[in-house]
Parts: C-alpha cells; sequence; structure tokens
C-alpha cells in the first residue's frame, strides 16, 4: 500500500468516525428532549467541538493530499470527503441547537407526548446514515434513493407548525413551548437537508453527475 493510498483511507476513516457522532449527537439531542434529560442535553452541547476537531482534522488530510496532484477520479473524492465533512459538522450544530432547546422546554410543563418529532428524528437520521453509507460502500443508486424522503420530512415540519400554530391561538399561555418545538422541527428539517446534500455528492463522486437543484435527481 502506497502513502498516498494509506492517506485515503485515513481520510474515509476520519469521515466515518465524524458521521457516527454526528448521529450520537442527534440521538442524544432527541433523548435529552423525549426524555427531559438536561445533562444528557449539556453532554451534547459540550461535545460540540468534537465535531469542530473532526472537520478540522478531514480537512488537514485533504489538502495535504490535494497538494499530491492526485488523478481526477482521486482529486473528485478529496473535495466531496471536505464537503461531506462540512454537512456533518452542520448536523452537529443543529443537534447543539436541539439540546438547547430542550433544557428550555424542561422548564416548562410538557405539552404532550412528543410524538412527530421523534418520528422525525428517525427518518433524518436513517437517510444521514444510508447517505454515508452510500459513500463508503460506492452505492449512488443508495444515494438516488435518499433525496425524495426529504420531501416526506418537509411535509411533517409543515404540519407540525400548522398544529401548533393553532395550539398557540387556543392557549397563548404556551407560546414559549411551542416556539420552541417549532424550532427543534425546523433544525431536524435542516438535518434532513444535510443528508440530502451529502446523497447529492455521492451521485457525483460515482456517477461525474450534478444533480443538485436538478428536478429529476430522485429518478
Amino acid at each position: 500500500m502506497t502513502h498516498f493510498t494509506e492517506e485515503m483511507s485515513k481520510l474515509k476513516d476520519a469521515l466515518l468516525a465524524m458521521a457516527s457522532h454526528a448521529e450520537s449527537a442527534m440521538t442524544r439531542a432527541m433523548r435529552a428532549l423525549v426524555e427531559r434529560d438536561d445533562a444528557l442535553a449539556q453532554q451534547v452541547i459540550d461535545d460540540d467541538t468534537i465535531l469542530d476537531q473532526f472537520e478540522i482534522e478531514v480537512d488537514d488530510i485533504a489538502i495535504h493530499l490535494l497538494a499530491k496532484a492526485p488523478l481526477a477520479t482521486e482529486l473528485r473524492l478529496i473535495t466531496i470527503a471536505m464537503k461531506i465533512s462540512q454537512n456533518l459538522e452542520r448536523v452537529g450544530d443543529e443537534a447543539v441547537a436541539i439540546a438547547s432547546r430542550a433544557r428550555d422546554l424542561n422548564r416548562e410543563p410538557p405539552l404532550k407526548p412528543y410524538v412527530d418529532l421523534p418520528r422525525m428524528a428517525t427518518m433524518a437520521l436513517e437517510m444521514l446514515r444510508d447517505s454515508i453509507t452510500a459513500f463508503i460502500e460506492r452505492q449512488p443508486e443508495r444515494a438516488r434513493a435518499v433525496i425524495p424522503r426529504d420531501q416526506e420530512v418537509d411535509e411533517l415540519n409543515r404540519q407540525l407548525y400548522r398544529e401548533l400554530s393553532s395550539f398557540m391561538v387556543e392557549r397563548p399561555a404556551n407560546i414559549t413551548s411551542c416556539l420552541s418545538l417549532m424550532a427543534i422541527s425546523k433544525r431536524l428539517e435542516r438535518i434532513a437537508d444535510h443528508a440530502t446534500n451529502i446523497a447529492e455528492e455521492v451521485v457525483f463522486l460515482y456517477e461525474a453527475r450534478d444533480i443538485r437543484h436538478s428536478v429529476t435527481n430522485a429518478q
């Protein structure tokens, strides 16, 4: 194995570890919300620097590899690895925002059992996992299958927004809690967006086709 191949493997390993941590942060943030666990929420917030360090590590390896004038296919992989890293770091930011809102909600009496938000979180997390798996396993068709699922998360976000808006009109005392729930829903919708971004980059990596902003990208 050449030194270049070793570094490429190191890049993929760092990205995979980063993805695992991003998934964990998101999962723990939602547990903090559902279980009303302030300590877990704080842990998610405190651990945000780990993802930041992963992004720096991925960028450092990638820049070092770029300096070696790689072939076109390798160049595409390196640059896309950096883009995936950026999206994973954003997922971590969204998880921190959810954890912060969870702490706020824990100071208020619960409105009702959470159903839609955990469902959205599960959908977004599955999208993220499939996007990363598609990258690692070289499966552009799997990445393509992720993209249309973003619409389902968007619709759940809109549905929850409508329900909470009505609830605020009926019970003004719950406006603060409703606004926090709306914010969490929006963060989950953004995580699904980041998973979609990664899926689109994977398609470009393995098919050399840019399907961003394309109305036919789900076909």
